[in-house]
């Protein structure tokens, strides 16, 4: 059984040599066990159980981790000078072996972060410097005919995507993502979402997710304009109701099966429905006005006009080609996070309590800063051999470190976990994908931004006829 004290005591600082007791009262949660992921009530089973004092109330966070805090008959009567039990806690947090533990990761990563910013830098301050001066001094007609490089796609790189409905449907909800991660881990790191206030931070997060639908409508709305469509009111359902739909979908499943398993993490009819209320009361209607203000301005101008007539590809070699390309973009990100990844599994499914806020934002700006950075790289690459396919490509690049992401987690499976029981099994992937699922909108998205920056950048420099 997992055990939660009460809020602590704070013992008398003026009294040195005098002791002073106090009674502690604990309340239990859940129990849990290392070969299931299906936690019980503490009262489900034959324990004893205080039946005259009233349940501490939840918040939402912990309805949905399974936490139904009950009352106990046990209380801890403890001796204290001048000590505060808060401080102790604290002093304990910090001294864990797990920070130490970071450091080399992180400093790994920020290395990598280093290397792949000095790359980029090199790539525009030189190359780029070289390619628009080069370009820019071609005023004959013969020079013009003998360009070679990005420039000569100038005419299609801001040609519209195809599938752009299902693009700008996916930028829309991954900045919804990216918004609330970063607003999260922000509060987190200040202290306002200590891990001693269970659930704290899933209720953020949700809270979040649900207010901020208007940058999502928006989003989607004015790139699908600029991609040229035209079907607005298709648009805006599905940013309000595919990528939430499929993870409630997926969450109502795990759902039932918690019900069926009577496990305490099943979350309550009312709570449902009151989640229901949230997404089409307030994140559906917000989705609607941000759609109404991306659709009322005008779409986005490009520094270059774009042909009628595409312009044909020539043959790729096997490194320029999309899918080889994918594939290694989305390496340097994952080799960035897999070792906070780790940490952040063991404290949802090895029931450890995560702390470390600071690291995980400082892993989360590095992620933010190498998916952009191996994104351009490759970009840059493609434009040069004259393939101008540039948005679709950019979005999953970074978003390939979803499907690595996946990998690691089978592998966590198997080789951490010592999970039984079907049901916990479909739990674990179940809710897996939905992880998967969010991060991959939300390094989707970095990477698309990022090139869009790029590609609209360097094409304002350089003169065109």
């Amino acid at each position: 059984a997992t055990v939660c004290l009460d809020s602590p005591k704070i013992y008398n600082r003026g009294l040195e040599k005098r002791l002073i007791s106090s009674t502690i009262e604990l309340f239990v949660n859940r129990l849990d066990s290392v070969e299931s992921v299906l936690p019980y009530e503490y009262t489900a089973f034959d324990f004893c159980s205080e039946k005259t004092m009233e349940r501490p109330s939840e918040n939402l966070g912990q309805v949905l981790f399974g936490e139904r805090i009950e009352p106990s008959p046990y209380k801890v009567t403890r001796v204290n000078s001048n000590t505060n039990f808060s401080t102790e806690t604290h002093r304990h947090i910090k001294s864990n072996k797990h920070v130490d533990s970071n450091t080399l990761p992180i400093m790994n990563s920020l290395v990598i972060v280093l290397f792949l910013s000095g790359m980029v830098a090199m790539i525009m301050l030189r190359t780029l410097h070289k390619d628009i001066a080069r370009y820019n001094q071609m005023d004959s007609v013969e020079d013009a005919q003998e360009e070679f490089g990005w420039k000569l796609v100038h005419g299609d790189v801001f040609r519209p995507p195809k599938k752009g409905m299902l693009l700008s449907v996916f930028l829309g909800s991954g900045t919804q993502i990216f918004i609330m991660t970063f607003v999260t881990l922000f509060f987190a790191c200040l202290g306002f979402l200590s891990p001693a206030n269970r659930g704290a931070l899933m209720t953020c997060a949700v809270v979040l997710w649900v207010l901020l639908g208007t940058p999502a409508g928006y989003v989607a709305a004015r790139l699908y304009k600029s991609f040229g469509g035209e079907k607005w009111k298709t648009n805006v359902l599905l940013t309000a109701f595919l990528c939430p739909g499929v993870v409630f979908a997926d969450f109502f499943v795990m759902n039932l099966i918690l019900w069926g398993e009577g496990s305490s993490a099943a979350m309550p009819f009312g709570t449902l429905v009151a989640i229901l209320a949230l997404w089409f009361c307030i994140s559906v209607p917000l989705t609607f006005i941000g759609a109404y203000f991306g659709f009322k301005k005008t779409g986005i101008e490009y520094p270059v006009r774009t042909n009628q007539i595409p312009r044909q590809i020539p043959e790729q070699s096997f490194y320029t080609k999309p899918f080889p390309g994918i594939i290694m973009g989305g390496i340097l990100p994952f080799g960035c996070i897999f070792i906070q990844l780790f940490f952040i599994l063991n404290s949802i499914w090895s029931h450890q309590m995560y702390y470390m806020f600071g690291f995980l934002f400082l892993v989360f700006i590095i992620l933010v800063i190498t998916c952009s950075e191996a994104t351009i790289l490759l970009c840059y690459f493609h434009l040069c051999a004259e393939d101008y396919h540039w948005q679709w490509r950019s979005f999953l690049t970074s978003g390939f470190t979803a499907v690595y992401f996946l990998v690691y987690a089978i592998h966590y499976f198997f080789s951490k976990l010592q999970i039984t029981g079907l049901a916990s099994i479909i739990l674990y992937y179940g809710y897996t994908m939905i992880m998967v699922l969010i991060f991959f909108l939300f390094t989707g998205t970095i990477g698309f931004f990022a090139c869009f920056w790029f590609v609209t950048k360097i094409y304002s420099v350089v003169k065109v006829d």
